[in-house]
């Protein structure tokens, strides 16, 4: 016998999905406290989905939400329905697949694989054959029904379906799915499709087998009059451009000719899909070659499709001049990652690039429409493909740009000013003639009437801030940098954020040039806090630390500090210990403790009150949060790292000042427990703290040598990037600290030492952090350490080279120099290496200098005149050279 229902239980059930749907609040409470109460009648759950599959008197949003409910139960406690429930929720569901209304049908797909991938594709044997089988039916909705429940589960389950743990169903699947490519209705092809693309990343091995056929199947819809089926054939050729290039070689050109069309498709979700298909191809290698005769028609599509669509300029307001004074939503606000500390050296090179750097990363300005988009997408494949060819892109590129950035219609203008910043990078030495009239033009375009032009035209110009600053300052730095703070106080809240962000930039490129007009910037960024609403002064926070950083020392005088510290104290106090904004805050103070270093006493105290805070409730919220998991929610332990981050800006621009302060607290116990963190970025911070502290006031760091040294042994792990390299910096300045007191602990790391310095691709900054660091163990060591010479001496000395002269490499080169003298058999098979190193130095103190011109000379007597002859015959001229200048070898 059926389940059927009650009639007074299924008119509280009507009335219930009634009420859900009323936009009251107070209404909505009252539905979930019902919610909870009928959850506990094991038979509600029947109710819900006889709603759904057998009411057809009620209206269909009302059934499909009686759906959504059960599948939201179904997720939380599927596993505790009683098994008539769960049958008859499946039978039913398998049985009216085929319902009318494509809702109800969407519906009921969705609560399929909703249970499928409640680890029920296992124990619901018949669903795949069933479903299967009712694509036969001649009934186009029970066709459709179990296509769109089909292509659900394909979605949530792909690893699962291609398993050995259901019996490989997709062997039978892929190829019915193949014969439906050519069904008369284009929802059904679509929904084909669909389901095959689900398998195309994973290499499915029943797809590989069938790959001729499916990539056959594809070209015949190639030109499918439903804008739907022609974005899944977009998709598919995406995904086997990614990984069965070889099956799409063959047909490259027609590919590359196919892909043209759709890339200008008058549906804009298939033109984005296709223009994909460019930033993959990038990617491969043999973009250049196949895609080199194609240029002539690809370029001025991927320019055509950069200007702002009328949708976009809706969206954007672009006809919004002035909204400086509307307040941000919060949702607007995108969540902010703080990247750690990391120590590194300072290279003979100018300015090292940081390849993991964030900032690098954002393409385009307009995130507020943050979905993806033809415009960004087609920008982004400028950008990549402007790596690829180079200059070669240019004699396609430039006719066009002319047109574009003199155009009279602003949208048309706007493109062209994004087409030069898109292809910055990788154009660059082609572009280089241009500029000097470019540039200017730019300049003026930040005073355009629109503001999406003024924004466009900050970010552009941030794109070539490195040729900027290479000329003559009052050539185009000066301009630049006048317009670009004016912007900073632009009406309209993007403009402001664009010249935030692009001024940030050009701070990190001129450095220490912008120091004459030091007062000129700091009055514009002081007035923009009275003036920005909240999403920008968090980009604010983030040009007043890089500005600290670029000019340094160079802040620390009164008239500045009297300027720029009162605004962000204002701000330090108004927020609250739980508020993220302290995240850019508390990173931007730490800049500028660093710049301002005795400049910045006055303000100390109550910062470094706070960090210690900060940290103290972030340990006590995790610990309380271990022990009862059900009662306290985990703690946001950025809170934590960016407070040990600003603690050790403070320790590192205060120096010897700091010793008050942490005498006055409980700064040492905080630390022990964050070297001990799960989380490795709280472990990173902390030994970047340890050994900030460790410089600046010892005295309280010694008392926990005993109990610190074992952790930062165990943290030597090179899994954990930044946390290995903090530590070992430590270590390292703690030897220094240590002296001969050092000889206790010395076997707790030196091994760990050696086995990085010797591990093939370990990072550069790791390397010369551990190649320091086992110097200094040498320096306060030597007999400890020397006996192990043999086994580092050359990796130690190649990863220094580069290094410019400094006190870190002069305490680890004294060391190499006392270890020589203690086991110089160690560095004999390896001596060229040291003879290189050695030549690195520039202008070494004079009783280093000694130390080096006694090993070279001791080595020459030792082998004698004519091994020696024979031994610099190996040397580069220029080492040659070098060491007979200054050692006289």
């Amino acid at each position: 016998m059926d389940w059927q229902p009650d009639e007074q239980g299924l008119q509280q059930v009507l009335q219930l999905l009634k009420d859900s749907q009323s936009p009251n609040t107070a209404t909505q409470r009252v539905v979930q406290d019902k919610l909870k109460q009928l959850n506990q009648f094991p038979d509600f759950n029947n109710y819900l989905i006889f709603v759904l599959t057998r009411l057809k008197s009620e209206d269909e949003p009302t059934r499909s939400l009686s759906g959504l409910i059960l599948k939201n139960n179904v997720k939380a406690h599927y596993q505790s329905f009683p098994p008539p429930v769960a049958d008859f929720i499946k039978q039913e569901c398998l049985n009216n697949i085929g319902d009318a209304s494509s809702l109800i049908r969407a519906t009921i797909g969705i609560l399929i694989t909703t249970i499928a991938s409640k680890g029920e594709l296992q124990m619901w044997p018949e669903l795949l054959p069933q479903l299967c089988n009712l694509l036969n039916s001649e009934d186009y909705n029970t066709c459709e029904g179990a296509f769109g429940a089909l292509q659900k589960i394909c979605e949530d389950s792909s690893e699962l379906l291609d398993s050995d743990a259901l019996n490989r169903p997709l062997n039978v699947m892929i190829p019915k799915f193949l014969q439906f490519f050519k069904h008369c209705s284009p929802k059904i092809r679509s929904h084909a499709i669909a389901c095959v693309n689900q398998f195309i990343m994973d290499r499915a091995q029943a797809l590989m087998d069938n790959i001729d056929t499916f990539i056959e199947h594809l070209f015949a819809l190639a030109v499918d009059e439903d804008p739907e089926v022609r974005k899944n054939v977009c998709r598919a050729l995406v995904m086997l451009l990614e990984v069965r290039i070889d099956r799409l070689i063959p047909h490259m050109h027609s590919i590359i000719q196919y892909m043209l069309q759709r890339t200008q498709d008058h549906d804009e979700n298939v033109a984005l899909e296709a223009c994909e298909f460019w930033l993959t191809l990038a990617e491969q290698p043999i973009c250049k070659e196949v895609l080199s005769s194609h240029l002539v028609q690809l370029i001025p599509i991927l320019v055509n499709g950069m200007k702002y669509s009328e949708i976009d300029i809706i969206l954007l307001k672009g006809d919004v001049e002035e909204d400086e004074a509307v307040p941000d939503s919060e949702q607007d606000i995108k969540p902010r990652f703080h990247k750690s500390r990391t120590v590194t050296l300072p290279h003979e090179e100018e300015r090292p690039e940081d390849p993991e750097d964030p900032e690098e990363e954002d393409d385009d300005d307009d995130d507020t429409l943050s979905d993806w988009n033809l415009r960004k997408c087609s920008a982004a494949a400028l950008d990549v493909l402007a790596n690829v060819f180079r200059e070669e892109l240019l004699p396609h590129l430039l006719p066009l740009l002319k047109g574009l950035l003199f155009h009279p219609e602003w949208v048309i203008k706007e493109s062209g000013i994004l087409v030069l910043g898109a292809i910055a990078e990788g154009c660059m030495q082609g572009m280089v003639p241009y500029l000097p009239e470019l540039i200017p033009h730019l300049i003026q375009c930040l005073s355009d009437k629109k503001a999406l032009v003024r924004s466009i035209a900050c970010w552009t110009l941030s794109r070539y801030a490195h040729w900027v600053v290479s000329q003559p300052p009052d050539m185009h730095l000066k301009p630049l940098m006048t317009e670009l703070l004016k912007r900073i106080l632009d009406g309209n809240k993007r403009v402001q954020e664009a010249a935030c962000s692009a001024f940030a930039t050009l701070e990190e490129e001129a450095c220490t040039e912008l120091v004459p007009y030091l007062s000129f910037i700091l009055d514009t960024l002081v007035f923009a806090f009275g003036k920005y609403q909240h999403k920008n002064l968090l980009i604010l926070y983030d040009a007043i630390g890089t500005l600290a950083d670029s000019v340094g020392h160079h802040l620390n005088q009164p008239e500045y500090i009297q300027k720029l510290m009162p605004p962000l104290i204002q701000k330090w106090n108004e927020l609250k210990d739980e508020d993220k904004d302290l995240f850019p805050l508390l990173e931007c103070l730490s800049s500028v403790a660093t710049a301002l270093q005795s400049g910045f006493l006055p303000y100390c105290e109550p910062v470094y009150q706070r960090c210690v805070t900060l940290v103290q409730k972030t340990l006590a919220q995790a610990m309380m949060y271990n022990q009862h998991p059900d009662q306290y929610e985990a703690p946001d332990k950025d809170f934590m790292i960016v407070a040990l981050d600003l603690l050790s800006g403070l320790a590192e621009g205060l120096g010897g000042q700091v010793e008050q302060l942490v005498a006055r607290s409980n700064i040492m116990t905080l630390l022990f427990q964050c070297m001990q963190d799960t989380m490795p970025e709280v472990r990173q911070s902390s030994f970047a703290l340890l050994g900030d502290l460790t410089k600046a006031c010892f005295m309280h760091v010694k008392p926990c040598i005993a109990e610190f040294m074992p952790i930062l042994g165990t943290n030597l792990n090179p899994e954990f990037i930044s946390v290995c390299n903090n530590a070992t910096w430590a270590i390292g300045e703690i030897c220094m600290q240590m002296g001969a007191e050092m000889q206790p602990y010395v076997q707790m790391v030196l091994n760990n030492l050696v086995e990085i310095i010797n591990r093939p691709n370990t990072p550069k900054t790791l390397l010369e952090n551990t190649a320091i660091t086992i110097g200094r163990l040498g320096y306060v060591c030597p007999q400890e350490v020397a006996p192990m010479l043999q086994q580092f001496i050359r990796p130690w000395c190649t990863s220094l080279r580069n290094i410019r002269d400094n006190e870190e490499k002069d305490s680890a080169f004294r060391g190499i120099c006392m270890m020589i003298g203690v086991n110089p058999g160690g560095v004999v098979q390896d001596f060229i290496f040291f003879c290189d190193a050695v030549a690195s130095w520039v202008s070494p103190k004079d009783d280093l200098r000694d130390m080096f011109y006694k090993i070279l000379h001791g080595f020459k007597d030792q082998v004698g005149e004519e091994n020696w002859q024979q031994f610099s015959e190996q040397f580069p001229p220029l080492l040659k050279e070098r060491l007979a200048a200054f050692y006289g070898v």
